[in-house]
């Protein structure tokens, strides 16, 4: 079943734009033009994501998320033109998940909707806490990688990554996804920190590093683990 997404936006071009990206990726899209209609449809469809305009008329973004918050975990994309950091921390501060400022890549919007839906799905690991990718072995409780069934020396930055690789095998991770799950909580967090373990990893799993083949670049996005 595909992940339903509402979208709250009273500039109709940006919400049809949203929209027919969204399904082309294969969600079910809902719109809404302002606060009103967007709390009644998300309390009637129970959406598995907002994309949350901050300024919309009557019932404002801020509210909106505020409202939701009171009943709902549902993530939440807060979508803003101004360039205020304030505005962005009160957003996150009331509960949005992520924000993007306008004018915004209609791609990197996408990966930030895949990256907070992966954040709120459970890896699919099995009981004995295994994570598998072709010739690739994740042991989650004892912090152990193979390949091959050969042990792989890895640092721990190292293994979660590969972990979290593994986990969405297939899909592409953003570099932001890997930072927040990684490093988070440190204060400065260089985007190019995971391009560098990025490259350990490589030459740890690729028969070429320098022509990788299971770690692949996704340009402007991230990275992706293929089988």
């Amino acid at each position: 079943m595909s992940e339903k997404v509402l979208i709250i936006e009273d500039e109709q071009a940006i919400a049809d734009s949203v929209a027919y990206s969204l399904a082309k990726e294969g969600f079910e899209v809902l719109t809404a033009s302002d606060g009103t209609q967007g709390l009644a449809l998300a309390e009637a469809e129970k959406p598995d994501l907002l994309i949350l305009d901050l300024l919309l008329p009557g019932v404002g973004g801020l509210d909106v998320c505020r409202t939701l918050r009171r009943t709902s975990n549902v993530p939440i994309i807060m979508l803003t033109a101004r360039g205020e950091e304030v505005d962005r921390v009160v957003g996150l501060e009331v509960g949005a998940d992520d924000y993007v400022t306008k004018p915004f890549s209609m791609r990197e919007l996408i990966a930030r909707v895949r990256a907070v839906l992966r954040r709120v799905q459970p890896e699919q690991v099995s009981p004995d806490g295994i994570l598998r990718s072709g010739d690739l072995e994740i042991n989650t409780r004892q912090h152990l990688a193979y390949r091959c069934g050969q042990s792989l020396r890895l640092t721990l930055k190292e293994f979660e990554v590969l972990r979290i690789l593994v986990a969405h095998r297939g899909e592409a991770v953003s570099r932001k996804m890997l930072l927040d799950e990684v490093w988070d909580g440190v204060r400065y967090r260089d985007p190019r920190t995971v391009d560098v373990h990025i490259r350990w990893l490589r030459e740890k799993i690729e028969e070429n590093p320098s022509r990788p083949r299971r770690i692949l670049t996704v340009h402007g996005v991230g990275y992706k683990l293929v089988e």
